[in-house]
This record gives C-alpha cells, sequence and structure tokens, in this order.
C-alpha cells in the first residue's frame, strides 16, 4: 500500500515508518492525520513487525502542522448551508472534534502493542514535538533541536505535548520551553532526559536506532509487550496500583514455554523461536 505522506518498509521483525515529505519538511498535513493511525494499525493488527522505527527524510525530522490545516476543509459536510450565527455557534465543539481526532492520531503510538523508536534530525517543531513524546524512545542527531511553537505564533499547544512532557522531564523545564518557545538543543535534550542517546549524523544514528530495534526484536514480544503496557500504567498509576496491575497481568500472561524456550536456546547457543503477538482486528 502506497501512503501520501509516509514510505514504510518492514524486514527482519522490524517496521520503518519514514515520513516522506523533505520537501515540505515533514509537515503534517491532513493526509498524515489520517494516514499515521492507518500505518501504525496495519502493522500491530497483523503482528507484521515486533518493533517499530519512526524516521524522517530530509534535514529537518518536521515542521509540525501544515498550515493549511487552518484552512476550509475541502469535506463536504451538508447540502444545506447553516446561518452564521448557527456556525458561530458550532466552531468551540468543531474545533474540539478536530483537535481530539489529532490527539487520537498520535496516541496510535503510545497504545500500539509494539515499542515505537524515533529518530529526529534537524527541526522536531509544534506539532513534531506532540508525535515525539508519544513515542516510547527518541534518539537525536546532535544538530537536532525542539521547540514548543506553538506559543510564537499565539496558541497553546493541544495535540498531547504538555500532558506527555510534563511525565518525561522535570516541570520546571517543560514551563520554560512552553512559556518561551525556544529551542532545545539535542545535547540539552539528553541532560534532562527528554533524548536516549546523540549522534553525529543522521546516518550514525539511523544505524544506532536499527541496531537498538534487532535487540528488542530478538526478545519475546510477548514480554516486550508486557513491558510497554506495564510502563505506561506506573506512569499513569500510584505505586501499589502498578504493583497490584503487574501482579494480575503476570498471573494471567506469564508464559512458562517463552521462559524455558529463551533458557534452552541460549544454552544450545541458537536463536529462540519466540511466540509472535497474535493478530488483532483494527479497530
Amino acid at each position: 500500500m502506497t501512503y501520501e505522506c509516509f514510505d514504510v518498509s518492514v524486514e527482519n521483525g522490524i517496521a520503518h515508518i519514514q515520513m516522506s515529505r523533505p520537501d515540505k519538511r515533514n509537515n503534517m498535513n491532513r493526509a498524515f492525520w489520517r494516514e499515521l493511525p492507518q500505518v501504525v494499525d496495519k502493522i500491530d493488527a497483523e503482528a507484521q513487525a515486533r518493533v517499530i522505527v519512526l524516521s524522517s527524510m530530509g534535514p529537518h525530522f518536521c515542521g509540525g502542522i501544515d498550515v493549511s490545516m487552518f484552512g476550509p476543509s475541502d469535506e463536504k459536510v451538508s447540502d444545506a448551508p447553516l446561518p452564521a450565527h448557527h456556525v458561530k455557534r458550532q466552531k468551540g465543539l468543531k474545533f474540539l472534534d478536530t483537535v481530539k481526532s489529532m490527539q487520537d492520531s498520535l496516541s496510535v503510538l503510545e497504545q500500539s502493542r509494539l515499542p515505537v523508536l524515533v529518530a529526529i534530525q534537524g527541526g522536531c517543531i509544534g506539532g513534531g514535538v506532540d508525535l515525539v513524546t508519544a513515542c516510547d524512545v527518541r534518539y537525536a542527531t546532535r544538530d537536532a533541536f525542539i521547540t514548543i511553537y506553538e506559543t510564537k505564533i499565539g496558541m497553546t499547544a493541544d495535540v498531547g505535548t504538555f500532558p506527555r512532557l510534563v511525565k518525561l522531564i522535570p516541570e520546571g523545564v517543560v514551563r520554560e520551553l512552553a512559556y518561551t518557545g525556544r529551542r532545545m538543543l539535542a545535547e540539552e535534550a539528553a541532560n534532562v532526559g527528554l533524548i536516549n542517546r546523540v549522534f553525529d549524523t543522521q546516518e550514525a544514528m539511523l544505524e544506532g536506532v536499527m541496531e537498538v530495534a534487532r535487540e528488542i526484536a530478538a526478545n519475546a514480544p510477548l514480554a516486550v509487550h508486557g513491558c510497554k503496557r506495564a510502563i505506561t500504567y506506573a506512569r499513569d498509576h500510584t505505586t501499589q496500583e502498578g504493583l497490584d496491575w503487574i501482579g494480575l497481568w503476570n498471573a494471567s500472561m506469564l508464559h512458562p514455554e517463552e521462559i524455558m524456550e529463551a533458557m534452552n536456546a541460549r544454552t544450545q547457543n541458537r536463536t529462540p523461536d519466540f511466540t509472535d503477538l497474535p493478530k488483532r482486528k483494527i479497530s
């Protein structure tokens, strides 16, 4: 299947999703918001891979939301136009519906059963920050930077930056970035824990990220999925709730056969034959 905004390949248990509009700085246009959940859901539902790598083509990772998103939609909503005063009254709810749809498009990364690693080069601007904070692990080139640019254009970021970023780095740092809209360079982002590792070049970054992806893909998919679920749950709940949850999870999801396979494979110096995630219906 071909997409307007993405190139997708799957090899050796690794799905590589590349944003493919470098001439537009990989801006997030209408097609982007429609296609991203389609791509991720298809890979997940069909159990095509064990890990996802998200990257982009060109000198910049993502220039943020395409300005065309703020223009009139070309979709036909109704044959009978509403009176102006009714249109005005509906404006807030329509905007909320649009924002909720965009939030859901990025949340698919967090909700996927597969770990999502993201490789960032150059600018990661506005909506790009919403995007990378929804991923599991972030890597960057030395020239990369993030900026909550929405503040600079008179709006408050609303697609996912604040609910997630405040759980990734200190609150005071989030507030400074939000209030100023300044650029945070890769080294600083790594120092506060937002970026896992910084690379000198985009080529070195992709090679390094793929190496991490290969290591993840070599592990038991059921166990890795359990780790992702447990970490996300623990992030959003109290310590005791997290302890209770993981106990119940392993009471129903722990597979002694997978443990024995891992031990036997190590003893026999062979690649373990782990069970892949089951296929599921696309919602």
